[in-house]
């Protein structure tokens, strides 16, 4: 059975409703790629210090968490369940070793004050070169700013976020901004994800495509690099501006 299609009437055996001889056992082997395909996505983003045998250990007891918690009845795919899940036991984990160094969380933050301050003064999305002017910076020291902060925009801090139904990465959830959880919390979904599509109808080409490949497409960076005749960097590059944009954009929305 594949490990992304829904497996309800294994979990009919498996609590008792339906007879069989599936287990415990059975569901955590059957569903063991997921936690390496969510353990991956999350490493690409990393640094190389980071253990991605550890990550996956922690994943499994995410996985395992989740056959028992999971309850076919509401409607929700196992596969989906489960991912967000695992990303949430992987996150909490990342989370106590606080991996990401205090310079890249400072340097992130600036990033975003400075395009908020931007682009509530333009009322548009800012261009790289609006940026560097406004920091003060050349463009090579601007995108070093960008590598710096990749993680924190690729690596959301609160899997909470997330919809249960989602098998990849959430973009909502990559949105998601630590140091703002009580303002997060003063949106409904709903509103969030009105406010997003918006804004990203308001994106540049490019941007707004690369989004779509990564986070809908489920395109790996390489792949998106290919389709645009840029680099991996570059791409990265791009998308740390866009998320950053993104997150400033919907704190200006929640304070109004």
């Amino acid at each position: 059975m594949d490990a992304t299609k829904p497996a309800t009437a294994a979990w009919r055996v498996y609590q008792g409703v339906t007879t069989g001889a599936i287990d415990e056992k059975d569901l955590i082997v059957r569903f063991l790629p997921l936690v390496r395909n969510v353990v991956d996505r999350i490493k690409l983003t990393l640094p190389p210090h980071i253990d991605a045998d550890d990550l996956y250990s922690v994943g499994v007891t995410g996985l395992l968490a989740a056959v028992r918690k999971y309850n076919p009845e509401q409607g929700n795919t196992f596969a989906g369940y489960a991912a967000t899940r695992i990303r949430g036991a992987v996150l909490d984990e990342l989370r106590r070793l606080d991996w990401c160094p205090r310079r890249a969380r400072a340097r992130a933050r600036k990033l975003k004050e400075s395009i908020n301050d931007l682009e509530q003064r333009l009322g548009r999305t800012a261009t790289e070169d609006e940026i560097c002017e406004e920091m003060g910076v050349s463009q090579a020291e601007y995108r070093k700013w960008l590598d710096e902060s990749r993680p924190l925009t690729f690596v959301a801090l609160d899997s909470h976020a997330a919809g249960e139904e989602s098998e990849g990465a959430s973009l909502h959830e990559f949105l998601a901004d630590d140091n703002d959880v009580t303002g997060r919390e003063t949106l409904e979904k709903e509103e969030l994800l009105k406010l997003l599509t918006q804004r990203m109808a308001d994106l540049p080409d490019i941007p707004r495509k690369i989004l779509a490949m990564y986070y809908f497409e489920k395109m790996r960076l390489a792949e998106i690099a290919e389709v645009f005749g840029l680099t991996e960097s570059r791409i990265c590059q791009i998308h740390s501006q866009t998320i950053l944009g993104l997150r400033s954009y919907l704190g200006r929305a929640r304070n109004k």
